[in-house]
């Protein structure tokens, strides 16, 4: 499996439910990080498609076309399934002087262009921003980082005052108040941290979440797809797995093939709109 940064965690716990769910051959997970993910993008997408490479994939796929850091997207592959969600927190520093989105948003509109926001470039960190950006009418000051763990230092070290994090890296900071959580990207709090109000009980409706799958390289055959499709499947239904995937703040969402395909195609043409309106769209 070629994979991203900080996927890293939930595609080794997929590798290991596949394999002792007695998957030939056995997925072995190799971490290609750099670029905010592009580096082990550009190297799946050139790879033979005979099954023997997946790419483990979610939406910086399409914001990294839009911002013209790749000149490829999802549909340069094979969609096989969607594994797992994980949600975003909005994450802020403790030394900052707002608790909530509204008054966060309130600051903000005081202070336009000057909240530090810490994501990477032109991937999904990034682009939560800039969806709350265009939902709240205010302005922010991107700082990039290559990766979560980067920005989670940089959070702790207050040199930016907010990010987004999630619950796997982020529960301990948040229960020892070393990290404000502002807000949550799902439907309902979650029960690890119940205090946490949801974007949408704060009148931002924004439900967001970062969604990785596995796809294969264009080209591969319909019968090695279905392969994958079957093993996923099987996997997805084994309650130790999703038991292994909630305790990293994750949940599993399993849909694979044309819906896959059309969940990916839906969320390119609804933030391509936005890409456009807030002036980072660099793609064809």
């Amino acid at each position: 499996t070629v994979r991203r940064g900080g996927t890293d965690v939930i595609f080794r716990i997929v590798a290991d439910a596949v394999n002792k769910a007695g998957a030939k051959p056995q997925i072995q997970v190799v971490n290609i990080s750099g670029q905010g993910g592009n580096k082990g993008a550009k190297e799946a997408v050139k790879a033979k498609p005979d099954g023997c490479t997946l790419f483990a994939i979610h939406q910086s796929a399409i914001t990294s076309y839009f911002t013209g850091r790749v000149d490829f997207t999802w549909d340069a592959f094979e969609p096989v399934a969607l594994l797992t969600r994980t949600p975003t927190i909005f994450g802020a520093s403790p030394a900052t002087p707002y608790n909530n989105l509204k008054e966060l948003v309130a600051h903000a509109k005081k202070n336009p262009g000057k909240v530090i926001a810490g994501g990477t470039l032109g991937s999904t960190s990034h682009f939560f921003f800039l969806l709350i950006e265009d939902a709240t009418g205010t302005k922010l000051k991107h700082i990039s980082y290559d990766g979560t763990r980067q920005r989670m230092t940089a959070l702790l070290a207050k040199t930016i005052e907010i990010g987004e994090i999630n619950l796997a890296s982020a529960k301990k900071y948040i229960q020892t108040n070393e990290l404000k959580a502002l807000g949550i990207s799902t439907k309902a709090r979650h029960p690890d941290i119940p205090d946490v109000a949801t974007l949408q009980e704060q009148g931002i409706d924004i439900v967001y979440g970062t969604d990785r799958g596995i796809m294969l390289p264009k080209g591969t055959p319909k019968a090695i797809v279905q392969h994958y499709v079957d093993v996923l499947g099987k996997v997805a239904k084994d309650p130790a797995y999703r038991k292994s995937i909630e305790a990293k703040g994750s949940t599993v969402e399993y849909i694979y093939g044309d819906t896959y395909a059309k969940y990916f195609d839906d969320t390119f043409t609804k933030w391509k709109a936005i890409a456009k309106k807030v002036g980072v769209y660099k793609g064809k």
